[in-house]
Protein backbone atom coordinates (compact mmCIF):
# COMPACT_ATOMS: atom_id res chain seq x y z
CA UNK A 1 0.00 0.00 0.00
CA UNK A 2 1.61 3.22 -1.21
CA UNK A 3 2.23 6.03 1.31
CA UNK A 4 -0.01 9.40 0.34
CA UNK A 5 2.04 11.64 -0.98
CA UNK A 6 2.21 15.22 0.97
CA UNK A 7 1.34 18.43 -0.24
CA UNK A 8 3.28 21.39 -1.07
CA UNK A 9 1.48 23.21 1.67
CA UNK A 10 2.24 20.06 3.79
CA UNK A 11 5.64 20.12 2.93
CA UNK A 12 6.28 23.84 3.72
CA UNK A 13 4.77 23.82 6.80
CA UNK A 14 6.96 20.80 8.61
CA UNK A 15 9.63 23.02 6.85
CA UNK A 16 8.89 25.87 8.83
CA UNK A 17 8.48 24.09 12.10
CA UNK A 18 11.62 22.43 11.55
CA UNK A 19 13.72 25.74 10.95
CA UNK A 20 11.37 27.13 14.30
CA UNK A 21 12.94 24.40 16.45
CA UNK A 22 16.09 24.89 15.25
CA UNK A 23 16.46 28.42 15.01
CA UNK A 24 15.12 27.66 19.25
CA UNK A 25 17.89 25.30 20.20
CA UNK A 26 20.61 27.47 18.04
CA UNK A 27 19.19 30.59 20.60
CA UNK A 28 19.60 28.35 23.71
CA UNK A 29 23.26 27.54 23.31
CA UNK A 30 24.68 30.92 22.66
CA UNK A 31 22.16 33.27 24.40
CA UNK A 32 24.13 33.71 28.05
CA UNK A 33 21.58 32.33 31.00
CA UNK A 34 21.89 36.20 32.28
CA UNK A 35 19.21 36.88 29.77
CA UNK A 36 17.44 33.82 30.05
CA UNK A 37 16.31 34.13 33.27
CA UNK A 38 12.45 34.20 34.17
CA UNK A 39 10.69 37.04 34.37
CA UNK A 40 9.60 38.76 37.99
CA UNK A 41 7.20 36.96 40.01
CA UNK A 42 4.35 37.61 41.32
CA UNK A 43 3.27 35.58 43.84
CA UNK A 44 5.22 35.58 47.04
CA UNK A 45 8.46 32.31 46.80
CA UNK A 46 11.70 32.19 49.03
CA UNK A 47 13.52 34.76 48.36
CA UNK A 48 16.48 32.74 47.20
CA UNK A 49 13.80 31.82 44.43
CA UNK A 50 14.12 35.63 43.11
CA UNK A 51 18.09 35.91 43.22
CA UNK A 52 18.82 35.30 39.44
CA UNK A 53 16.37 37.91 38.56
CA UNK A 54 17.13 40.58 41.14
CA UNK A 55 20.57 42.66 40.55
CA UNK A 56 23.01 42.43 43.72
CA UNK A 57 22.16 45.87 44.88
CA UNK A 58 18.53 45.04 45.46
CA UNK A 59 19.54 41.49 47.05
CA UNK A 60 21.16 43.79 49.91
CA UNK A 61 18.11 45.61 50.54
CA UNK A 62 15.26 42.42 49.72
CA UNK A 63 17.44 39.61 51.42
CA UNK A 64 18.49 41.35 54.69
CA UNK A 65 17.50 40.26 58.00
CA UNK A 66 18.62 43.33 59.97
CA UNK A 67 16.29 46.47 60.89
CA UNK A 68 15.22 47.89 58.09
CA UNK A 69 14.66 51.17 59.84
CA UNK A 70 18.34 51.15 60.86
CA UNK A 71 19.10 50.98 56.82
CA UNK A 72 16.68 53.38 55.49
CA UNK A 73 18.30 55.92 58.16
CA UNK A 74 21.81 55.33 57.36
CA UNK A 75 20.69 55.54 53.24
CA UNK A 76 18.64 58.27 53.48
CA UNK A 77 21.93 61.10 55.07
CA UNK A 78 21.02 63.84 56.25
CA UNK A 79 16.88 63.23 55.56
CA UNK A 80 14.52 63.29 57.89
CA UNK A 81 12.75 59.71 58.24
CA UNK A 82 9.37 59.17 59.49
CA UNK A 83 6.73 56.71 59.53
CA UNK A 84 3.65 57.91 58.59
CA UNK A 85 0.79 55.84 60.02
CA UNK A 86 -1.65 54.72 57.67
CA UNK A 87 -4.17 52.41 59.36
CA UNK A 88 -4.26 50.76 62.71
CA UNK A 89 -7.16 48.48 63.99
CA UNK A 90 -9.18 45.41 63.54
CA UNK A 91 -9.76 44.38 59.72
CA UNK A 92 -10.00 41.50 57.65
CA UNK A 93 -7.03 39.42 56.34
CA UNK A 94 -6.42 38.58 52.95
CA UNK A 95 -6.20 34.81 52.07
CA UNK A 96 -3.07 34.22 51.57
CA UNK A 97 -1.92 36.10 54.91
CA UNK A 98 -4.32 34.03 56.54
CA UNK A 99 -2.52 30.60 54.90
CA UNK A 100 0.51 31.52 56.11
CA UNK A 101 -0.60 32.84 59.38
CA UNK A 102 -2.49 29.46 60.13
CA UNK A 103 -5.85 31.58 60.20
CA UNK A 104 -8.90 30.06 59.60
CA UNK A 105 -11.15 31.81 56.96
CA UNK A 106 -13.20 34.76 57.60
CA UNK A 107 -11.02 35.72 60.84
CA UNK A 108 -10.58 39.07 61.74
CA UNK A 109 -6.37 40.17 62.69
CA UNK A 110 -4.74 43.35 63.84
CA UNK A 111 -3.80 45.12 60.79
CA UNK A 112 -1.28 47.96 60.82
CA UNK A 113 0.04 49.99 57.19
CA UNK A 114 2.45 52.24 57.31
CA UNK A 115 4.71 54.19 54.76
CA UNK A 116 8.70 54.45 55.86
CA UNK A 117 9.44 58.40 54.40
CA UNK A 118 12.78 60.06 53.95
CA UNK A 119 11.62 63.66 54.03
CA UNK A 120 8.01 63.11 53.84
CA UNK A 121 8.39 61.01 50.61
CA UNK A 122 7.28 56.99 51.13
CA UNK A 123 10.52 54.70 50.10
CA UNK A 124 8.78 51.91 51.46
CA UNK A 125 5.22 51.20 52.39
CA UNK A 126 4.40 48.33 54.82
CA UNK A 127 1.64 45.84 55.86
CA UNK A 128 1.05 43.89 59.25
CA UNK A 129 -1.31 41.68 60.35
CA UNK A 130 -1.32 39.10 63.44
CA UNK A 131 -4.63 36.87 64.79
CA UNK A 132 -6.45 39.07 67.29
CA UNK A 133 -5.96 36.40 70.04
CA UNK A 134 -1.99 36.40 69.88
CA UNK A 135 -2.19 40.31 70.67
CA UNK A 136 -2.96 40.12 74.11
CA UNK A 137 -0.37 41.95 76.59
CA UNK A 138 1.97 42.84 73.11
CA UNK A 139 1.22 46.55 73.16
CA UNK A 140 0.86 46.89 69.63
CA UNK A 141 -1.75 49.14 69.69
CA UNK A 142 0.46 51.70 71.31
CA UNK A 143 3.18 52.15 68.39
CA UNK A 144 1.48 55.01 66.80
CA UNK A 145 3.91 56.70 64.21
CA UNK A 146 7.00 54.64 66.05
CA UNK A 147 8.21 51.99 63.57
CA UNK A 148 7.45 48.12 64.07
CA UNK A 149 11.45 47.53 63.64
CA UNK A 150 11.97 49.46 67.01
CA UNK A 151 9.61 46.72 68.81
CA UNK A 152 10.36 43.54 67.02
CA UNK A 153 13.59 43.81 67.72
CA UNK A 154 13.76 44.36 71.45
CA UNK A 155 11.43 41.06 72.09
CA UNK A 156 13.34 38.83 73.64
CA UNK A 157 12.88 35.22 71.78
CA UNK A 158 10.97 36.27 69.07
CA UNK A 159 12.28 34.65 66.05
CA UNK A 160 12.13 35.73 62.34
CA UNK A 161 10.83 33.25 59.84
CA UNK A 162 12.01 32.48 56.49
CA UNK A 163 12.17 35.82 53.55
CA UNK A 164 10.32 35.31 51.15
CA UNK A 165 9.77 38.09 47.72
CA UNK A 166 6.95 38.89 44.89
CA UNK A 167 6.96 41.57 42.39
CA UNK A 168 3.60 42.37 42.77
CA UNK A 169 2.10 45.57 43.95
CA UNK A 170 0.71 46.66 47.29
CA UNK A 171 -2.27 47.39 46.46
CA UNK A 172 -3.53 49.21 49.82
CA UNK A 173 -1.35 51.73 49.10
CA UNK A 174 -3.42 53.42 46.75
CA UNK A 175 -6.37 53.60 49.34
CA UNK A 176 -3.83 56.26 51.15
CA UNK A 177 -2.74 57.97 47.93
CA UNK A 178 0.74 56.23 47.41
CA UNK A 179 2.17 54.76 44.52
CA UNK A 180 1.19 51.43 44.21
CA UNK A 181 3.98 50.19 42.41
CA UNK A 182 6.86 48.76 44.05
CA UNK A 183 10.35 47.41 42.74
CA UNK A 184 10.35 44.26 45.00
CA UNK A 185 8.57 43.44 47.64
CA UNK A 186 9.47 40.96 51.06
CA UNK A 187 7.68 39.08 53.98
CA UNK A 188 8.51 37.11 56.90
CA UNK A 189 6.68 35.60 60.07
CA UNK A 190 8.11 36.74 63.30
CA UNK A 191 7.02 34.08 66.42
CA UNK A 192 7.87 33.47 69.64
CA UNK A 193 10.58 30.44 69.42
CA UNK A 194 9.85 29.05 72.65
CA UNK A 195 6.43 30.38 73.94
CA UNK A 196 3.46 27.74 72.19
CA UNK A 197 0.31 29.90 71.34
CA UNK A 198 2.93 33.24 71.50
CA UNK A 199 2.52 35.93 68.81
CA UNK A 200 2.70 35.51 65.13
CA UNK A 201 2.95 38.67 62.96
CA UNK A 202 3.63 38.46 59.44
CA UNK A 203 5.47 41.70 58.00
CA UNK A 204 5.39 42.85 54.47
CA UNK A 205 7.60 45.52 52.92
CA UNK A 206 7.05 47.03 49.58
CA UNK A 207 10.22 49.29 48.14
CA UNK A 208 9.11 52.08 46.15
CA UNK A 209 10.46 53.53 42.89
CA UNK A 210 10.87 56.85 44.82
CA UNK A 211 13.43 55.39 46.50
CA UNK A 212 14.93 53.02 43.84
CA UNK A 213 15.35 56.91 42.44
CA UNK A 214 17.13 58.58 45.10
CA UNK A 215 19.48 55.82 46.10
CA UNK A 216 20.35 55.03 42.16
CA UNK A 217 19.42 51.63 42.22
CA UNK A 218 18.47 49.55 39.01
CA UNK A 219 14.94 49.33 37.52
CA UNK A 220 15.42 45.54 39.42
Amino acid sequence: MQTPKKSLKQKLLMRHVTLAATMIALENLVTPAVFRQTPPFSRWRPVHAGRPAMSASWWQWVASTDSLTARLIAAGGEKQFRVRLLRQGVGWSRPDEARVLGMGAKRYAWLREVALCLDDTPWVVARSVAPLTQLKGQRLEGLGERSLGSWLFRQPGLARGPLEATSHHPQFASRHGIESRSVWGRRSVFHHRYQQGGLSLLVQEYFLPAMADELDLPSR
